[in-house]
């Protein structure tokens, strides 16, 4: 008779063994609780023979039935849930607070355990007051994007920060006070048409920027050719031999021509004296003359001139000016001052001259000279 054996039985894969913990385990669990003591706290732990240290740290046996009162970090360091501490204000809005709570006298424990479960379901109404606040923040900028999108998609003048340079897939637009990034990957809506309609209308400007350009340049080189064709002109008919010949060959200087174009120009003035441009000097004598040093030098770098149009006049100056009109009436007369100040010395107070500037029109030229005025103000 043959005898049979029977084998254990083999289970696939190599199965972990867990360990069921006994009831001494499971009962309760070892949990490090951490507090502040004040002044008086301190003072009370000396008395019954603490260490009255202001931190404290104690060791409890905290029942399975109180857990939720105990948070474990990712080391397994089991705590009580002391800090952060949660609060509420006046508005019924939960603050974190990152500190462990301050006693003023050593607490119980049932003390900490009260204030762990006041902190755990705090906690609770934190997390859920930050979710509907951030549910708000983001429905609020959600309707802000929106709001934008539509502006500026009706807006055919808006336009979007130029750099960076908008793309198709992204862009920023300036609204109420702040930059918006719009990106076609991240946005809903109306707000991802606006990275392709700003990059649009980006590409437009430039194109249109650039046939400014060229038509400014078109229009300023016709108008070189013209002044050249007016100089060439001039010299053929009142130029010297000398004059017609360099210009024939092209090496007669356009300021040169044009001087003598204004001196004709302005033939009818005469001999009238020019306002020279002579600061420095000027300067350098109404100084000496006003300090009574006779060494005071003003070099050209030390002189600062402010030009402007005069917004009064002497009875010799406006009759400077009606005389000028007169002789020239075609041309426009403007009396003006120039302010000369010491760059060196701010202190020096400053000279104020006059000169009254004659400007005419003959073909494409605006011919200027200006002639001295009478009278200078200190």
């Amino acid at each position: 008779m043959e005898t049979v054996t029977r084998f254990a039985e083999r289970h696939s894969g190599a199965m972990p063994v867990a360990t069921t913990p006994g009831p001494e385990v499971s009962r309760a669990l070892s949990v490090t609780a951490s507090y502040v003591l004040s002044e008086d706290g301190r003072k009370a732990s000396l008395l019954a023979g603490g260490d009255g240290r202001a931190v404290q740290q104690i060791t409890l046996q905290v029942p399975a039935t109180r857990l939720h009162l105990v948070s474990v970090d990712k080391q397994g360091v089991a705590r009580l849930k002391l800090r952060p501490r949660f609060e509420t204000d006046g508005d019924e809005r939960v603050a974190r607070l990152d500190s462990a709570p301050v006693y003023d006298a050593p607490p119980s424990i049932e003390d900490l355990y009260r204030a762990a479960a006041t902190n755990h379901e705090l906690e609770r109404a934190f997390h859920a007051q930050r979710t509907t606040t951030q549910a708000k923040r983001q429905e609020t900028e959600r309707e802000l994007r929106e709001r934008v999108a539509q502006t500026f998609i009706g807006d055919r003048t808006q336009r979007a920060v130029m750099h960076p340079a908008p793309s198709p897939k992204r862009c920023y637009v300036v609204a109420e006070h702040r930059r918006l990034l719009f990106d076609v990957s991240t946005d809903e809506g109306l707000a991802r048409e606006i990275p392709p309609e700003a990059h649009k209308r980006f590409r437009a400007d430039l194109h249109a920027k650039e046939e400014r350009n060229h038509h400014e340049r078109a229009t300023q080189l016709a108008l070189h050719e013209e002044k050249k064709r007016v100089v060439a002109e001039w010299i053929a008919q009142h130029g010297s031999e000398e004059q017609n010949a360099r210009q024939a060959a092209g090496v007669l200087p356009m300021d040169e021509a044009l001087e003598l174009l204004t001196d004709q120009a302005f033939a009818a003035i005469g001999d009238r004296p020019l306002y020279t441009r002579d600061g420095p000097e000027r300067l350098q004598t109404y100084l000496r003359e006003h300090t009574g040093t006779a060494d005071t030098f003003v070099a050209q770098a030390d002189v600062a001139v402010r030009s402007a149009n005069a917004v009064k006049a002497t009875a010799a100056q406006w009759a400077t000016v009606q005389e000028l009109h007169a002789l020239m009436p075609d041309a426009s007369v403007t009396l003006r001052e120039h302010v000369l100040s010491s760059r060196k010395d701010h202190k020096a107070p400053p000279l104020t001259v006059f000169g009254v500037l004659v400007t005419k029109k003959v073909g494409p030229f605006v011919l200027r000279r200006e002639f001295s005025a009478p009278g200078r103000d200190a």
